[in-house]
C-alpha cells in the first residue's frame, strides 16, 4: 500500500519530516522500479532511432538512480522497499495505450515523447522533494545525491524536447 493509500485508509499519519522522507524515498523507488521495466518497451515501440537510443540511455540511467535510492536506505539503515506509486502506474499505462495504439509512426512518437516528459516532470517535482526534505533533515550527503538524481532527469527533460523540436514534431506534421 502507497503513502496516499494508507492515508486515505487512515492506517497512516504525518507526524515527522523523517517518516515522510523515508515514504517518498520508498516512492521514488517504486518509481524507478517500474521505468526500468517500462523504458525498454518504449524503446521498442519507437520508430525514430535517436528517440529508441534515448530510452534505452535513460533505462540504464533509472538502473543507476534506483541503486542510488539503495544507497540512501542503507545509510538510513532501512530496508530498501516500495511504496506504491499510483501516478506512476497511471502515468506508464496511458504510454502502454499510445505504445499499442495504431497510426502514423511519427505521430506516435511524438505522443511517446509527451508522454515521457510527463513522467520526467513528475519524477523532477519529487525528486526536488525529496532533496529538499533530505537537506532540512541534514542529510547531506543523501541530498547530494538526490540533487545529482534530479540532473539528470532535467538533462532527459531536454534532451526529449530536443529530440521533439528538432526531428520527431517536424515529422510528424507531414
Amino acid at each position: 500500500m502507497g503513502l496516499m493509500e494508507s492515508l486515505k485508509a487512515g492506517t497512516k499519519s504525518l507526524d515527522n519530516m523523517e517518516d515522510l522522507f523515508i515514504e517518498k524515498l520508498k516512492m521514488l523507488y517504486d518509481v524507478e522500479d517500474r521505468l526500468v521495466d517500462a523504458l525498454p518497451k518504449m524503446a521498442d515501440a519507437a520508430a525514430d532511432a535517436q528517440l529508441k537510443r534515448a530510452f534505452d540511455e535513460h533505462a540504464e540511467v533509472s538502473r543507476r538512480q534506483k541503486e542510488r535510492l539503495a544507497w540512501c536506505f542503507d545509510w538510513l539503515n532501512v530496508e530498501a522497499e516500495t511504496s506504491t506509486c499510483e501516478a506512476i502506474k497511471g502515468m506508464i499505462s496511458d504510454g502502454e495505450v499510445i505504445m499499442k495504439a495504431d497510426g502514423d509512426p511519427d505521430v506516435k512518437d511524438a505522443a511517446l515523447i509527451a508522454a515521457a516528459q510527463g513522467v520526467e516532470h513528475y519524477e523532477i517535482a519529487e525528486y526536488g522533494a525529496a532533496r529538499t526534505f533530505a537537506s532540512r533533515l541534514g542529510l547531506d550527503d543523501i541530498a547530494d545525491l538526490l540533487q545529482q538524481t534530479l540532473d539528470e532527469e532535467a538533462q532527459t527533460d531536454h534532451k526529449l524536447t530536443d529530440l521533439a523540436a528538432s526531428r520527431v514534431n517536424p515529422s510528424a506534421q507531414v
